[in-house]
């Protein structure tokens, strides 16, 4: 019994000395490191109780921290928990129940409107009940077969013990604490990519190119590279450039880039928030514009945010979006495509953005989606596709 209230005061000196400024992850990850004393199980544990409390977002903030770590647990639980077991057998013995049904248990006290709390900001075509509560699950991992290894994938993981499910012919969803780099080449096999995020590839197919020549693609806000590899992988051989605002991540995408195989393309670094003349002057038959964003579409994996998210953030990143996008537009040839992306559900983010696009008359709306991921343990995102006309 002493074990689990040591997990307790644990997190509970965690919690205390988070203050949001960095990813959750990041600040565990040198906690953990500063102090050598927690062993794996206690890393697990704490993370994981941690991980629950966040989860309520803003829900019986006058709880004690405990109660309401424990409340937490319960409610993003769905298999009987030791800890429950020792410190609350009452609700442990309810912890398959829905959601719905757990809720209730609490006598009323908790709205779901607490959890996330800028329901008002939301994407109209986000159900908001199943968005919220979505909160309360941990997102599945997803992987991207890549062209080729469907069956050496799967022979790999069958091997290894490891539990998938077939999602489509090359995406499959993993418990997210699963070691598949160990089993799999990351990037070369298999690549670690959300399956909201693999369903942009959906527009990505409804673009039309003339194919006398090489396609040329400029993923405009690069990071890791995922979506410039999913392009080739979905369309072929391309003339690809690739830019970000850091040298930092162009260091990690040029490793990710020799695991993939992808040798041939172009990289610079580009603050696309102010007009860059060289580029401008250069044309592409398709830029990928998956800009920055509050990144609300991911809150399952960093539910932190459901505590720490400013609304003025909302804006602050509309306004950053908007310019991003004026300068990338420059550079799409006549006939040419913008593939505009968001892990935004926020319509400042999105749907304004579009209009936004469409008051520049050069371009004409294709397709728009909000790629709902809140019912399958996965992201939510938005991607609109857009074609130059004049």
């Amino acid at each position: 019994m002493s074990r689990y209230y040591s997990y307790l005061n644990s997190t509970k000196q965690l919690l205390a000395l988070y203050k949001g400024e960095e990813p959750f992850a990041s600040f565990l990850k040198k906690h953990f490191a500063a102090n050598k004393k927690f062993g794996s199980k206690d890393r697990k544990q704490i993370s994981h109780l941690c991980y629950c409390y966040f989860r309520l977002g803003r829900v019986l903030m006058d709880l004690e921290i405990e109660e309401r770590i424990l409340t937490g647990l319960f409610l993003a639980s769905v298999a009987s928990n030791e800890i429950l077991l020792a410190l609350k057998p009452e609700w442990n013995e309810q912890i398959a129940l829905p959601i719905a049904e757990k809720l209730s248990m609490m006598n009323g006290s908790v709205s779901i409107d607490d959890i996330f709390v800028w329901d008002n900001e939301l994407s109209e075509a986000i159900e908001k009940e199943s968005f919220i509560l979505s909160h309360l699950v941990q997102p599945d991992l997803f992987l991207r077969i890549r062209p080729g290894k469907e069956i050496i994938a799967k022979q790999k993981l069958e091997a290894a013990g490891i539990v998938f499910k077939i999602i489509n012919d090359s995406c499959l969803a993993l418990p997210n604490t699963s070691k598949v780099d160990e089993v799999l080449k990351l990037n070369s096999e298999v690549v670690v990519q959300d399956y909201s995020s693999q369903r942009v590839g959906e527009l990505l197919s409804l673009a039309v190119f003339n194919r006398k020549s090489k396609i040329s693609v400029w993923d405009c806000c690069a990071a890791s590279g995922g979506k410039s590899i999913m392009a080739k992988d979905v369309l072929g051989d391309i003339d690809l450039t690739v830019s970000d605002i850091r040298q930092s991540i162009l260091v990690n995408l040029k490793k990710r880039f020799e695991e993939a195989a992808m040798k041939k393309y172009q990289s610079a670094i580009v603050d696309l928030s102010k007009p860059n003349l060289s580029f401008n002057a250069q044309s592409f038959d398709l830029v990928i514009a998956d800009v920055p964003c509050t990144g609300s579409g991911t809150w399952s994996r960093t539910p932190e945010q459901l505590c720490y998210f400013d609304i003025k953030k909302i804006e602050e990143y509309a306004v950053l979006q908007k310019k991003i996008v004026a300068n990338a537009t420059l550079s799409v040839k006549k006939d040419g495509w913008l593939l505009y992306i968001t892990c935004s559900v926020f319509k400042k983010e999105n749907e304004a953005a579009v209009t936004e696009i469409l008051n520049n008359k050069s371009f004409e709306l294709v397709k728009r989606q909000v790629i709902k991921g809140y019912t399958l343990k996965a992201d939510t995102m938005f991607a609109a596709l857009f074609r130059k006309i004049e």
